[in-house]
């Protein structure tokens, strides 16, 4: 009775002084629940929070392990790898109390990441309705990681006020037509699904993919601050970030009313000027295709006639606050057993920052992974498709997209990466192009050649190298398969014909000293591409599919395109 008025006092006096809550059960992260998937073959970490020196004992697959909580509460064990079990199983974790995850699959765990074209869910377009329909798959697992930022680094998720179908937040789902379409408001990453539907009929292992993704966000956002301080060319986020936290408590006092103030500002922008300028964008893409069908420039692109009201700074820099995506939505994550990471993000650092991506997203990679301690882990991810009108003149200076393809071209020379080409399957007009299944059809590919050794071509044909002979300049690639070939996309547009089979090689320039580049003739012959032009008699130089919407048609046998690619490096 003693004990119990004590406990009762002394639960009464932290509520009253606002001390923290005594931990007295085992916790466990919200990545761990019902109908979960584990990692197979591979060491499986399990981790939690618990009294200090409290004893742990977790049971799972006939493997029984004990442990004893660290002085701050953590404890982790490591099981034996496991192989697949597609049969539910039970995973126990048991101390002063008991926790019991039942349905527990043994398969891959795959993290998909990025922006809003991988966050771009399955309900959005009609398009993915049949697929839908028919995506039931017991053996397909779900999770879902609810926007968040934090200036530090989460031990676990958190589901913050305002989280679409909370409910459905944070926890583990079977795939269904219900849960797919559901999961964030506007269904789960169509790019993963269709990418885990491949997975699961080339290999037919249980599959656990958790979707961590937000639109409009930058690489620097997902990057630790210690990654980022580790590449002194990315220095100057490092500021930013502790500028954030400087600045954070004085704009935290002031926030809820500005943001208030834009939310009404904005709205009347939306209903007047921003109306107005959604429909001349219409008007001027109808101008654009047809100037393009005439062999005419492209009209200018319309502005709006008044600036959107700009966003309030958020108090902690907010999702493009350098790290804050990193410390709220992947290292809850961590030290979670997995198979690996495909990613789709790049438009949001298009701007000035185009040519940093190179380091950037490297850096982010290598981080990631240093993070984890799992080693180089596969990490496959889609190059940036072809978007805005057609480029009149061939590989112009500036900043853009094609910087930031380079800059994923040139993290392929990190162990265990591949790369997805979808130069083809975008759209000029829409930043968010509709066929999301051969962007992860193609990520499939990628992911079974990288990471389970499957003897496939697994990517599109890769620059590999160039030799000049007389006015001509001959390229070799990998990733060629039997042949290369032209082709066309496998996208067609409802409503429109298959493209006409191409009879001439595009997208390819050459120059010669004066770094002028002038459209080329190219051919095919053998597994070599033979570039030339009568304007250019001693070429130094190739660049191919080299500007932000290229018209390109070279392509592997089995219909993979080539990437974009220069062989020079002039700036």
């Amino acid at each position: 009775m003693k004990r119990i008025l004590l406990v009762s006092w002394l639960f009464l006096l932290s509520v009253v002084l606002g001390l923290p809550e005594v931990k007295a059960d085992v916790k466990m992260p919200l990545i761990f629940g019902n109908h979960m998937v584990l990692q197979q073959d591979a060491k499986i970490a399990i981790w939690g929070w618990a009294d200090a020196g409290e004893h742990i004992e977790i049971t799972f697959v006939g493997q029984n392990v004990k442990t004893t909580a660290n002085a701050d509460g953590t404890w982790q064990v490591k099981l034996k790898p496991i192989k697949t079990k597609k049969r539910g199983e039970t995973l126990t974790i048991t101390g002063k109390n008991k926790l019991v995850y039942s349905d527990v699959l043994v398969g891959d765990v795959w993290v998909a990441s990025g922006q809003s074209n991988m966050e771009w869910g399955v309900k959005v377009r009609k398009e993915y309705a049949d697929d839908i329909a028919h995506s039931e798959d017991s053996l397909l697992r779900l999770f879902f990681v609810p926007k968040n930022t934090s200036l530090q680094r989460l031990a676990d998720i958190e589901i913050p006020q305002g989280t679409a179908s909370p409910e459905r937040a944070a926890r583990w789902v079977l795939c269904t037509p219900e849960m797919l379409a559901k999961i964030n408001g506007q269904g789960f990453s169509a790019t993963a699904y269709y990418f885990a539907r491949d997975m699961r009929a080339a290999n037919g292992r249980p599959l656990g993919v958790i979707q961590s993704a937000w639109g409009g966000t930058r690489a620097e956002a997902w990057t630790s601050l210690s990654g980022l301080q580790q590449e002194p060319a990315l220095a100057h986020y490092v500021a930013a970030y502790e500028k954030n936290v400087k600045d954070n408590p004085e704009i935290l006092a002031t926030y809820p009313q500005k943001q208030k103030e834009f939310d009404s500002a904005v709205r009347e922008w939306d209903k007047t000027v921003g109306k107005e300028w959604n429909q001349a964008q219409k008007e001027w893409a109808v101008a654009v295709r047809a100037a393009q069908a005439a062999g005419k420039p492209a009209p200018p692109k319309p502005a709006p006639r008044a600036p959107r009201p700009p966003n309030p700074r958020k108090p902690d820099g907010g999702n493009n606050g350098p790290s804050n995506l990193f410390n709220a939505m992947i290292s809850p994550l961590i030290p979670l057993s997995i198979k690996g990471v495909i990613w789709y993000q790049g438009e949001f650092n298009s701007g000035g920052s185009a040519k940093e991506y190179a380091t950037l997203f490297s850096r982010m990679i290598t981080d990631w992974r240093e993070k984890w301690g799992i080693g180089n882990f596969p990490f496959v991810y889609v190059q940036l498709p072809n978007y805005e009108p057609v480029d009149q003149e061939p590989s112009v200076e500036g900043n853009g997209w094609r910087w930031v393809r380079e800059g994923q071209s040139k993290a392929l020379y990190l162990p265990n990466t591949a790369m997805a080409v979808t130069i083809d399957v975008g759209d000029p007009f829409d930043l968010h192009p509709v066929d999301k299944y051969d962007v992860g059809h193609r990520l499939a590919l990628a992911a079974r050649k990288l990471a389970y050794g499957e003897k496939i071509v697994g990517m599109g044909p890769l620059y590999k190298k160039m030799t000049v002979k007389g006015n001509k300049i001959i390229l070799e690639f990998t990733n060629q398969g039997k042949k290369l070939m032209m082709g066309t996309s496998p996208y067609i547009p409802e409503g429109e014909q298959p493209q006409p089979k191409p009879t001439k090689l595009t997208g390819f320039g050459i120059a010669g000293a004066d770094r002028k580049f002038v459209w080329a003739d190219a051919i095919i012959e053998g597994n070599k591409v033979i570039v030339s032009s009568n304007e250019v008699a001693e070429p130094v130089a190739v660049r191919y599919g080299f500007s932000n919407s290229p018209r390109c048609n070279l392509y592997n046998e089995k219909g993979l395109p080539a990437s974009p690619f220069r062989t020079d490096n002039w700036e």
